[in-house]
């Protein structure tokens, strides 16, 4: 009977310590609605005031959140001193520091890449709705979150990649200049004049509406000798969007072709030329000499 009479004990003990501490678990209850109170007002105040900047509406999200995040800490420090009387906000803070070593090793993947995607948000070469590619994923920047960036590959396929990729790997921005530049290649006989077809060729891409002649001049180049024709490099400037470059080269493609043949300029097949170590017996020729 001893032993229950001390669990016992030791039962109304704690229920007398914890009504003792409803007073304080109160105070700290109403401690942590005012937290939250707060933390929507001030989630709302820095939203007015960076709404009037032109700040990035990813940079905005991002000081919002910290806000936020630095009100919640600061309230339930206050909500756990009132709780328990002994601790001090430097003994919470040393605390902190001891396990967040912990939490550090355990949740460091997670951890990386809240960083990362901190330093992609201050980034200014890689903007919501650009184009991007990054380790064989291309698509356009849906969202940039603290953990993860969503991109929306050209096929309407969503991929959610982590920031720590975006940021330990090269980027490609396909949509950081308004234009890129377009290269094909077009090839024609080598019984053609080639100043005559670079001219012809020149003429075509230069009346395409989807070519930009501007700032960015039209190069036609004799690159090589091909197996059945003289190969030129066409190359030429566009809007980077990556419809505006299939538009583009559709319309270079046709508009060449078509010059090409108004000009009677020959655009040849591949030609093969076959050669045998012993000629062929033609036995059609003998059975048609046999019957003549």
């Amino acid at each position: 009977m001893e032993p229950i009479k001390i669990m016992w004990r030791q039962v109304a003990n704690m229920a007398r310590d914890a009504i003792a501490m409803l007073p304080q678990i109160g105070v700290a209850i109403v401690i942590l609605i005012l937290t939250w109170a707060l933390a929507a007002g001030g989630r709302a105040l820095v939203q007015r005031g960076l709404s009037r900047t032109r700040l990035r509406q990813s940079l905005q999200d991002l000081f919002i959140l910290l806000t936020s995040i630095a009100i919640w800490v600061f309230g339930i420090m206050i909500a756990a001193v009132i709780v328990f009387p002994g601790l001090t906000p430097a003994s919470i803070l040393a605390g902190l520091g001891i396990g967040s070593v912990a939490i550090g090793f355990a949740f460091k993947d997670v951890f990386e890449n809240f960083l990362a995607g901190i330093i992609i948000l201050f980034r200014r070469e890689m903007r919501m709705s650009d184009y991007i590619e990054c380790e064989g994923i291309e698509g356009k920047v849906a969202h940039i979150a603290i953990r993860e960036s969503h991109i929306r590959q050209t096929d309407g396929q969503l991929v959610i990649v982590p920031n720590a990729m975006l940021f330990k790997n090269p980027v490609y921005v396909r949509t950081d200049q308004k234009h890129r530049r377009v290269s094909i290649i077009c090839g024609v006989a080598y019984d053609v004049d080639v100043d005559e077809a670079r001219r012809v060729i020149t003429a075509a891409v230069k009346d395409c509406q989807t070519v930009e002649q501007s700032d960015h001049p039209i190069q036609v180049f004799a690159q090589e000798f091909a197996d059945s024709s003289v190969n030129f490099e066409v190359t030429w400037w566009t809007k980077s969007a990556p419809v505006d470059l299939r538009r583009s080269k559709d319309e270079v493609i046709s508009a060449v072709k078509q010059a090409l043949d108004d000009a009677g300029l020959e655009i040849p097949f591949p030609y093969r030329t076959l050669t045998f170590k012993e000629p062929l017996p033609l036995q059609r020729a003998v059975k048609d000499e046999e019957n003549g």
